[in-house]
């Protein structure tokens, strides 16, 4: 069953298209991710779903209703700000209650309910605390609650743990998580942070200028990426140009390239992500594997950080690659050097510019 559905949404700021012919769902119960950098529209789409803001043209169904022009206190939906949009001059309970008693409910039955959300994001006996009492990762669990306590049939969640510190946001994550899990809530998710979505989604969805490049699982987009935008915004990705001949790509220094995916006739130019933790460094004195493609490079700098390295790399046509590797045994191939890389033909996508 789909429980969000967004057809052919269009919205437009006086001359600026924001979101162009934008149609998507979201399934009942699943994680959903909307990742761009600023600008690409993905707050924009969260918030037509909410009801916030009108489109231009275009339908928004949730469970199989149409709330187009349905208002936001009709579509039962929980929403959790960057900013928490806490009640300063209420008590926790009170910014808790707050959803319930728009709906009606209070007293008894709102107590409990209160207490029930309050134990669910595990800040139980915060009840009469003022949000200036909290912490940020506290204040973001009270928002939250306040989102969950009117049991809302979609969770909307607009770059919640942005304003955190990094250990809070990674304790934060586990905790949407756990609760996403056990409440079954279909739940859409703004983020700018790569690590959040690949952490956090059943699904991710790119953008990029008003429009969905790409959506599927994680591990999909990130393992097959069909542009070369949703290869940069996903994780890190080396890019190699050639000429397709015989199905393979021949680079500017005559070095041939196998890929895993279709990439066009011969003649036609192509570019193909590698994604810098396939790819290693051949021993000196070894014969590379004839199964695996291979290229020379030129180490231009390493980045050391403890326990990984990252080589910094460029090749005979001036094209900079990076190298992820372990730092298992202590020894780092100083700049200057010349290595040959290997990876294999099944870690070599084609991509569209």
């Amino acid at each position: 069953m789909t429980n969000v559905e967004v057809s052919s949404v269009a919205k437009t700021y006086g001359q600026t298209p924001v979101l162009s012919d934008i149609t998507t769902s979201f399934t009942e119960g699943s994680f959903t991710s909307l990742l761009g950098p600023s600008g690409s529209g993905k707050t924009t789409l969260l918030r037509i779903v909410a009801g916030f803001i009108a489109p231009d043209s275009g339908k928004v169904s949730i469970g199989g209703n149409d709330v187009t022009d349905t208002p936001v206190w009709a579509r039962n939906i929980g929403m959790v700000f960057q900013n928490y949009a806490l009640f300063p001059h209420m008590s926790v309970a009170e910014n808790v209650a707050f959803g319930l008693a728009r709906r009606g409910i209070k007293g008894e039955d709102a107590r409990r309910q209160v207490e029930q959300a309050l134990e669910m994001v595990r800040l139980p006996g915060y009840g009469t605390r003022r949000p200036k009492q909290l912490s940020g990762g506290q204040q973001q669990r009270v928002a939250l609650a306040r989102a969950m306590v009117i049991r809302p049939s979609v969770l909307l969640l607009d770059e919640p743990l942005s304003a955190l510190d990094r250990r809070l946001r990674q304790e934060m994550q586990v905790e949407l998580l756990r609760i996403q899990r056990e409440t079954g809530l279909t739940t859409i998710f703004v983020t700018h942070d790569q690590e959040e979505a690949l952490t956090l989604s059943d699904r991710v969805a790119i953008l990029d200028r008003g429009k969905i490049v790409q959506i599927g699982a994680p591990s999909e987009i990130y393992e097959r990426p069909r542009t070369k935008f949703a290869a940069q915004f996903l994780g890190d990705a080396n890019f190699l140009t050639g000429t397709v001949v015989s199905g393979a790509v021949k680079l500017a220094d005559g070095t041939m390239v196998r890929c895993s995916t279709p990439i066009g006739a011969d003649g036609a130019t192509a570019t193909l992500a590698v994604r810098p933790e396939k790819m290693s460094v051949v021993k000196d004195g070894a014969a590379p594997d004839p199964s695996l493609n291979v290229l020379k490079a030129m180490v231009r700098a390493v980045i050391y950080a403890g326990p990984a390295l990252t080589y910094v790399l460029t090749t005979a046509a001036e094209e900079e690659l990076k190298l992820f590797a372990q730092n298992t045994d202590g020894t780092i191939i100083p700049s200057g050097s010349e290595v040959t890389l290997s990876w294999s033909p099944a870690h070599t996508i084609g991509v569209e510019n």
